[in-house]
């Protein structure tokens, strides 16, 4: 089966990460993805994160009702940081019926040469891309292992939800229901 991983700290998870899974589960040659909630991203702040556990139920809450969208906790088994290119070889020596692909924004793309052994990751795996604002390809448009989709284009960040929640705004339609109500329930982000 052909896996797209689609790596993030869901921190919450909300409509545009959903969109874009969507988008990459039906629009490409993909069959699944899996949401994969990481631990904390060796190349962003840790500051702002709220329990891992709290982010990992947060993705199942909102692919409760998806047919082929899962979430994997495999990076909170994983010594941290996590780094891709180990995960992608756990999973892959753990599943090896399976062909794994990174899906990812061009923001990462343009910054993956800070990533951990980039280069294995290029060779090896494939790398669907979706657009985001700011972020114009250009260095690896013509690589191999790289697709460039037609996602549509996400404008809603994790930062600004958790902003709105803080200052206690309305991000109904921001975040699925579910997760709403998880985060009320916790009084996350506040």
């Amino acid at each position: 089966m052909k896996i797209g991983l689609f790596f993030g700290s869901f921190n919450p998870v909300h409509i545009g990460h959903m969109i874009i899974a969507n988008y990459m589960a039906n629009y490409t040659d993909l069959e699944q993805v899996w949401l994969v909630v990481s631990p904390h991203n060796p190349l962003k702040e840790k500051s702002d994160l709220i329990n891992m556990y709290d982010r990992l139920e947060m993705a199942k809450l909102a692919t409760e009702e998806t047919l082929n969208i899962r979430v994997s906790d495999v990076e909170l088994k994983l010594p941290q940081p996590s780094y891709t290119i180990d995960t992608l070889t756990f999973l892959h020596e753990k599943y090896p019926e399976h062909e794994f692909s990174l899906i990812m924004g061009s923001d990462n793309l343009t910054s993956i040469k800070k990533w951990k052994n980039y280069e294995l990751i290029l060779r090896d795996y494939h790398i669907h891309i979706y657009p985001r604002p700011g972020f114009e390809i250009q260095e690896f448009k013509d690589h191999p292992s790289i697709t460039i989709t037609e996602t549509p284009l996400m404008e809603l960040s994790a930062t600004f939800i958790r902003k709105a929640v803080k200052e206690g705004m309305n991000v109904h339609y921001f975040v699925p229901d579910k997760v709403l109500k998880f985060i009320d329930s916790k009084n996350l982000y506040r």
